[in-house]
């Protein structure tokens, strides 16, 4: 075996490694420490590095080192889910730039890709928390630079790489008391040496690691759109063809700005993304030969797509006539710039989407407690709305930071107000002035954002000890303001004490509002008796109004302000 990897074995050493975690995930989700359903670890790991397996499965075995990472970074970068899969994708973005240039990767390459990866995650990470991904990852660099690197072949740094990692991952409880006290170690930090370990498989020969998902995950309604170029244009259709390519750029030809121009005079719903690597391209003509023409002059091709929209329009209707209805979900129309503001909010549930919709909301991603949507989701809204400026409201802490990723993939100005709750969403798009400009209404909207307490009532969907409190799965749980208040075993008993201690910070004053939002576990004539309850339990200065949200997971999301 050479002492250099090749391009062909890192492609398929990250497919096997997409391969072990998307066997592995619930191995991976069953350390999560917090008792609330949330949007878990390994599922989330598991479904980003899927998207950079289905981009590297096409590649040559020609290809270079330096191509099959900057592949695999740019597709994960789109398709990351979940604060987890973020890191991931940015630990792969530092690691392939570590590799830019390389035909075949040695043991100095390596090392150098290595602490690039980790300050890559460690920069887009504004507090980060020692015990978890990050260190994991931290220490493998740091073993990997102190090593006598002239004179280590690839395979022996790999190997001893790993065993840091393992020793750090097995410290992490001792950084952080909540894993201590679970017994059990990082998921984040496990899910990152699961996916090394698949990696190291196909480095050292061997085969790939099975892809056994035991329960795949069902896609998207944006990723069934997508599948179906018909899905994508419901008005007439201008132009027959749905096509969609990549350019890997050659750095002396590559002009992204060009291509948009010569696109609009073949084509329309156009969008053109660029990043370091890549231009990619999404367009409806009737001639994709003369697109496809026009990108060659740019670098090489891949990914290349083409649909007659007519065509499958027919079908579509024809198969739509038959089947049973089903709730529309948001669908992927590119559209021109031409207001100066739009928004984009993610939400779960059918009441949800039609409030932020009557707020002003163009376009509503379905996402938020354990449906984390991808970065390439939110990038595809942004897309769709017909603003310079797009104001994103991600609505979940689990959710912003693949929203922040979006913004340099964006053909247009991206602003995304770190909300990490629905009621934080709601009072934010009430805080918009159409007369300011976007820096002023992002500060106004932010502040109001912040000003707002939220109480969500849920059950608990594991055994645990958490924050000093022995927790049986199944128990009613109330957050406030994102910290465990409330465990329970009454729904309503729990929402009139999670409502009293959110009224203490507002106690002074002379007029507060209650919103009460039930979800889809949640009969109408159960929630209007609460809302009958609470009025006449709570003063009389709270103004109570009842929204029927539909969301999953939550029974009730409650805004204080």
């Amino acid at each position: 075996m050479s002492n250099e990897i090749s391009g062909a074995r890192m492609r398929d050493a990250i497919i096997s490694g997409a391969n072990l975690i998307s066997s592995q995930r619930q191995q991976v989700d069953a350390l999560n420490v917090f008792p609330v359903p949330d949007g878990d670890t390994g599922t989330n790991m598991s479904m980003t590095s899927g998207a950079a397996k289905r981009e590297l499965a096409v590649m040559e075995d020609d290809c270079t080192v330096s191509e099959a990472a900057g592949t695999a970074a740019a597709a994960l970068l789109r398709g990351a889910r979940g604060n987890s899969g973020v890191i991931l994708s940015l630990l792969f973005r530092g690691i392939a730039k570590g590799l830019t240039g390389c035909e075949t990767a040695g043991a100095a390459d390596l090392a150098r890709a290595m602490r690039l990866g980790v300050e890559s995650a460690y920069k887009a990470v504004m507090r980060p928390t020692e015990g978890t991904i990050l260190t994991v990852a931290r220490k493998m660099a740091e073993y990997c630079e102190a090593q006598p690197l002239a004179e280590m072949e690839f395979l022996p740094l790999w190997d001893g790489m790993l065993a840091a990692g393992e020793q750090a991952l097995a410290e992490t409880p001792e950084q952080l008391p909540t894993l201590k006290k679970a017994g059990v170690v990082d998921a984040g930090g496990k899910g990152l040496m699961v996916i090394l370990a698949g990696m190291g498989q196909v480095l050292h020969g061997g085969e790939m690691a099975a892809d056994r998902q035991e329960e795949p995950a069902a896609p998207s309604q944006l990723e069934n759109h997508l599948r179906d170029a018909a899905a994508e244009y419901e008005g007439e259709i201008t132009f027959t063809y749905c096509t969609e390519f990549i350019v890997v750029k050659d750095p002396g030809k590559a002009d992204a700005a060009a291509l948009r121009a010569y696109l609009e005079s073949i084509g329309d719903c156009i969008v053109v993304v660029e990043d370091d690597e890549i231009i990619k391209i999404h367009v409806h003509t009737d001639n994709p030969g003369c697109a496809f023409q026009k990108g060659l002059e740019m670098g090489y091709l891949i990914n290349m797509k083409v649909d007659n929209m007519r065509e499958q329009h027919k079908t579509k209707k024809a198969a739509a006539a038959k089947a049973a209805p089903v709730l529309p979900g948001f669908e992927y129309q590119p559209v021109d710039p031409a207001n100066d503001f739009g928004f984009v909010a993610v939400a779960a549930g059918q009441g949800l989407h039609q409030l932020f919709q009557d707020l002003g909301v163009q376009n509503v991603v379905s996402g938020g407690q354990t449906m984390n949507p991808s970065t390439d989701e939110i990038l595809s809204a942004i897309h769709a709305t017909p603003a310079k400026t797009v104001f994103v409201l991600p609505n979940n802490k689990n959710i912003i930071m693949a929203a922040e990723q979006a913004i340099p993939l964006a053909d247009r100005s991206v602003m995304v107000l770190p909300t990490s709750t629905i009621p934080q969403g709601v009072s934010a798009m009430l805080a918009f002035d159409p007369s300011a400009g976007a820096e002023e209404n992002f500060i106004t909207m932010q502040k109001a954002a912040e000003h707002v307490s939220t109480g969500l009532v849920t059950y608990a969907a594991r055994d645990s000890d958490y924050d000093g409190q022995t927790i049986r799965a199944g128990q009613i749980l109330g957050l406030e303001n994102g910290k465990l208040t409330q465990v329970e075993s009454d729904l309503g008993k729990t929402v009139y004490k999670l409502c009293k201690s959110l009224l203490r910070r507002h106690k002074n004053c002379p007029e507060i509002f209650l919103t009460l939002i039930y979800g889809e576990d949640v009969q109408q004539e159960e929630a209007e008796e609460l809302e009958t309850f609470l009025r006449e339990k709570l003063p009389d200065e709270v103004e109570i109004s009842l929204i029927n949200g539909g969301q999953p997971v939550y029974f009730y999301m409650i805004s204080v302000e």
